[in-house]
């Protein structure tokens, strides 16, 4: 009898984790000029893009992975995958604003 085991090895990303353009590039697996592609359309934001070295937030590194998802799975183009992430963060926000509305209305 053969035991195979699957090991799945990750990391826990916060928003206010720091990764260089290095890091992202890698652990995203896209070359360096992808992301600099997406900070130039606008969808990403380097920390400090004055910086030399720019370095990203955890969110950026979602927002990649999200906007690979969107080109793989439907096709979009980085404009379309710009506004589908503006709006997915437009509805968390009324989405918390309508639990905060909705907590306060239950007190």
């Amino acid at each position: 009898m053969t035991i195979h085991h699957n090991v799945i090895d990750g990391i826990i990303v916060e928003d206010n984790m720091e990764l260089s353009l290095g890091e992202l590039s890698r652990i995203c697996a896209v070359n360096a000029e992808w992301i600099v592609s997406l900070v130039e359309e606008g969808i990403l934001e380097p920390i400090n893009i004055t910086s030399k070295r720019w370095y990203f937030s955890g969110t950026c590194l979602r927002r990649v992975q999200i906007i690979q998802r969107l080109q793989r799975d439907l096709d979009v183009n980085l404009a379309g995958a710009a506004l589908v992430l503006q709006l997915r963060e437009e509805i968390e926000i009324l989405r918390t604003r309508l639990s905060t509305v909705i907590s306060n209305d239950t007190e």
